[in-house]
């Protein structure tokens, strides 16, 4: 039996590199000009080489995000870049706006075709068309639920199905949203939402006879965040996506940090094995999804009706914003002495502190009191961010680790 592709994002190259190291079968990137995630970090045309590089060393596939709605000059751009883009190892391009269909599929004839969750594909009918018109996979849109993709799945066997399972959940249809467009003027469709259902509103009351006078409703601290959804997290039913059809699973989030890409990925592959392996140790790692930043957790529409809590011990969650644990302060790089590692440090590491370590098999491993070293290898208070920097230390560290600190222990 084929197993079940586990997808990973990637804003940048470290976050690609990562996705794969910690356990990606496949990763999905955005171009500067045609994705729907302008303001994650993207990646630039002379990056090429080495994204090929690292597609090599681990062997995943590679998938190209071209989903934003196409205006006239976005598609002579599109013409324009295509030579460009054939530089890339793409393995298959993500489109919502089918008349570049074409046009992609002219210039990569060995590439595969996937639907964008953007499209709103939903049911069996229009999973037919589009296979019909090319399309090898299609990515449901988020409102479908396990009954439907069953169904979707049988009368499409031969259809890839690739379904969210983990991440940001949208309050329009699969994101074709104008609320960013009119309130910011920022289009979600052409990838700039300013994620406006996330921000917190105050709300009042006018009553009929006392025009001007307003009457505050609140919920802590004198705003709401009405608008904003509960994110996804079906770690605990992929028996049930399984049985449903489902072949890749997909997490949200190129705008996310590489911590967040690390640990969620790491989760998810371990839970997966789990599922075809049932010696696979996976809740330990499960349960380290609670120490990334994230709102309340729900399994969204997949049991139908709309996003409904998940069992009470995985929603330990913020009711109002994000539950954050731990603070992300770097990642390993080299050892360029015994026991003394080069780092890219994301925020300050000081002398003294607690810090954690986790890798792709390791949960984590602690320094209870770390020796920072400054560029010239002496023992300093601090480093910080965009600074060289170097930690001393006997753990079995390993390049591309990643190194937090409890919140609490600030």
């Amino acid at each position: 039996m084929k197993k079940i592709e586990l997808l990973a994002p990637a804003g940048g190259i470290e976050k690609l590199e990562t996705a794969f190291a910690y356990g990606a079968d496949a990763v999905y990137m955005g171009l500067k000009n045609f994705s729907l995630r302008t303001r994650a970090q993207n990646f630039d045309y002379d990056q090429a080489e080495k994204i090929k590089e690292i597609k090599s060393r681990y062997g995943g596939k590679l998938y190209c995000t071209c989903n934003i709605y196409f205006h006239e000059d976005d598609i002579s751009r599109l013409e324009s870049e295509l030579s460009d883009m054939q530089n890339y190892p793409f393995d298959a391009f993500i489109i919502s706006d089918l008349g570049v269909f074409n046009t992609i599929k002219n210039a990569f004839p060995d590439a595969e075709m996937h639907l964008s969750t953007q499209a709103s594909c939903i049911n069996s009918k229009s999973a037919a068309m589009y296979q019909k018109m090319g399309f090898d996979r299609i990515i449901l849109g988020r409102e479908t639920p396990l009954s439907d993709i069953r169904k979707i799945k049988d009368a499409c066997p031969d259809l890839g199905i690739e379904a969210f399972v983990h991440g940001a959940m949208c309050m329009a249809v699969s994101g074709r949203c104008l609320l960013s467009s009119h309130l910011a003027g920022r289009s979600a469709n052409q990838g700039d939402c300013a994620h406006t259902c996330r921000w917190a509103y105050r709300l009042a009351l006018e009553e009929e006879s006392r025009p001007g006078h307003y009457f505050p409703i609140s919920e802590d601290n004198g705003f709401t965040t009405i608008l904003s959804s509960k994110d996804l997290c079906m770690i605990d039913h992929l028996e049930d996506l399984k049985n449903a059809g489902v072949d890749s699973l997909k997490i949200e989030g190129r705008m996310k940090s590489t911590y967040y890409v690390a640990s969620v990925t790491r989760a998810y592959r371990k839970a997966l094995d789990h599922l075809y392996d049932s010696s696979v140790e996976y809740k330990s790692y499960r349960d380290e999804l609670f120490n990334v930043s994230h709102r309340e957790f729900s399994t969204g529409f997949f049991y139908g009706g709309g996003p409904i809590d998940t069992e009470d011990d995985i929603n330990k969650s913020a009711q109002n914003g994000y539950l954050r644990d731990y603070l992300f302060l770097g990642t390993v790089k080299e050892e360029v002495k015994k026991g003394v590692w080069s780092l890219d440090i994301k925020n300050q590491i000081k002398s003294g502190d607690k810090i954690e370590f986790i890798g792709p098999d390791v949960l984590s491993i602690s320094e209870n009191s770390v020796k920072v070293l400054d560029k010239d290898f002496l023992e300093t208070e601090h480093i910080d961010h965009c600074r060289d920097g170097y930690i001393k230390t006997d753990l079995p560290l390993k390049s591309g680790y990643l190194i937090r600190r409890e919140i609490s222990a600030f």
